[in-house]
């Protein structure tokens, strides 16, 4: 799974989220910040506001937590949504040793032994420039 300080980075550097059901996010406060949450449309639901975008718990859950501010968390983005944000940047994905590489089209690699990882530093080179 993607870092959270992965997370963090490509959320500073600019990588848009439009949460839809199946994604995967935590809540940036200090005593939430190592549970995931995923978004499904029974449990956690997203409602659009005129006020930005909240995060709504449905049904029983272990604390209560009606909703969440998206600016108060921060996306998960796995593989393929990676992937696909690297769109025609992304060239390969390959092994070497332990680790796994992301080749782009100028020839960059980027290791990581995580997959998710690899292509998130990948994804925040590109949106750095």
């Amino acid at each position: 799974m993607i870092s959270l300080t992965f997370a963090l980075a490509l959320r500073d550097a600019g990588l848009e989220w439009h949460p839809s059901p199946g994604d995967r996010f935590v809540i940036t406060r200090t005593e939430m910040i190592d549970d995931v949450f995923h978004l499904a449309d029974m449990v956690i639901e997203t409602r659009h506001l005129e006020t930005g975008t909240i995060f709504a718990f449905n049904g029983t859950t272990e604390w209560a937590l009606d909703s969440v501010a998206q600016e108060s968390t921060a996306w998960l983005p796995d593989e393929g949504q990676l992937r696909a944000a690297l769109g025609d940047r992304f060239v390969s994905l390959t092994r070497d040793g332990a680790d796994l590489v992301v080749e782009l089209d100028d020839g960059s690699r980027h290791r990581d032994p995580d997959a998710e990882n690899a292509y998130a530093a990948a994804l925040l080179t590109v949106l750095r420039h």
